[in-house]
């Protein structure tokens, strides 16, 4: 009898251990991989400049299946080494891409220069990020053709779009919409897409608002899909730091943001195609950075928000993302936004 009940005590024990080691495993998984629903700001400032401090961001997640965990630190790096004060834009931040961590939509970056990160600036056609990742996720066939309207060309003469050259009644592949909207920044791109989508530019826009929202990019919020100027369509270049790390996981968007050209397929009204061909590649005229390469980017620019530019670079065997803002200059003066970009990316030592 006395063997029994101390076999049932051992067994008892056991099982408590096991719950214990169950209920630690839970907490450790609460607690790092799935932080839930809050925000989590950790700041501190080094005394010699307001350049560089450390920051830990975990963006909200209502949409387990669309919005990643994405964390992010500033800290001072020996390996970049040109001073934020000397660039042109008022509005820049570097950022190192690291291996995808624990789940496929886990992304780590690390955040090596900023400059007014978070300080309000208009996006101009930088918004077409959005815009194209939101497009991506929501069509279910890319290769589907979409008829653009009449009504999808009004007003965009009248503001001066960027046009990518399509023309109304055409139908176009969907897959070539997005290149249009990338690479010439094609206004009517846009809103042949958000049409489709959405049922109108207005619709659409509030599905790029949620995605802003999921990513956690708490100082953005659009009122169109082209970038045109709006007072109340602003942003920072550290959510958009946030918007291109999260959009270079998806492959379709990556192979977009890294195309120099694009042929599309014929159409009814453009039997041999239309050939895109990347902004930034053309501003950059065959320039290069030293010990790497620019891989790709979206350029824009609008009286109010200046040159902009968001631009992939690999250096030694890193991925890095630099946002820039507000650079002065217009389309016929030098590019700051390039001259930026060169000089940063030739700044970093492997």
């Amino acid at each position: 009898m006395v063997r029994k009940v101390r076999r049932k005590k051992s067994g008892i024990h056991i099982f408590v251990k096991f719950l214990l080691m169950v209920v630690i495993t839970a907490f450790v998984y609460k607690s790092i991989i799935a932080p839930g629903n809050h925000h989590i700001f950790e700041k501190e400032y080094d005394d010699k400049t307001s350049s560089y401090s450390s920051l830990k961001i975990t963006p909200d997640s209502s949409d387990d299946r669309t919005a990643p965990v994405a964390s992010s630190k500033i800290e001072p790096d020996p390996s970049v080494s040109i001073s934020p004060d000397k660039l042109n834009s008022p509005n820049a931040i570097l950022i190192r891409l690291e291996d995808y961590t624990i789940l496929f939509w886990l992304k780590d970056y690390t955040i090596l220069m900023q400059k007014n990160s978070e300080e309000k600036i208009y996006p101009a056609s930088l918004t077409k990020m959005m815009t194209a990742i939101v497009a991506i996720e929501e069509l279910p066939n890319l290769n589907e053709e979409i008829i653009l309207t009449n009504s999808t060309f009004q007003g965009l003469y009248e503001a001066d779009a960027s046009m990518a050259g399509f023309q109304p009644r055409e139908q176009v592949k969907a897959i070539d919409l997005l290149y249009g909207v990338m690479l010439p920044s094609g206004a009517e791109c846009c809103i042949g897409l958000a049409d489709q989508i959405a049922g109108s530019e207005q619709n659409f826009v509030k599905i790029m608002n949620q995605k802003a929202a999921d990513l956690g990019m708490d100082n953005t919020h659009f009122e169109n899909a082209t970038g045109l100027h709006n007072e109340n369509h602003y942003t920072t270049v550290k959510d958009l730091s946030i918007l291109l790390s999260y959009a270079l996981q998806n492959d379709t968007f990556r192979e977009i943001f890294t195309s120099s050209r694009h042929s599309t397929q014929p159409t009814n009204k453009h039997p041999g195609g239309i050939t895109f061909y990347n902004t930034m590649f053309e501003e950059l005229n065959n320039q290069n950075i030293i010990d790497g390469e620019i891989l790709g980017g979206k350029t824009g620019y609008t009286d109010e928000a200046g040159l902009c530019l968001a631009s992939l670079a690999k250096v030694g065997k890193q991925e890095y993302i630099l946002i820039s803002a507000g650079a002065k200059g217009d389309h016929h003066s030098e590019q700051y936004n390039i001259t930026d970009a060169l000089a940063v990316y030739n700044s970093i030592r492997k």
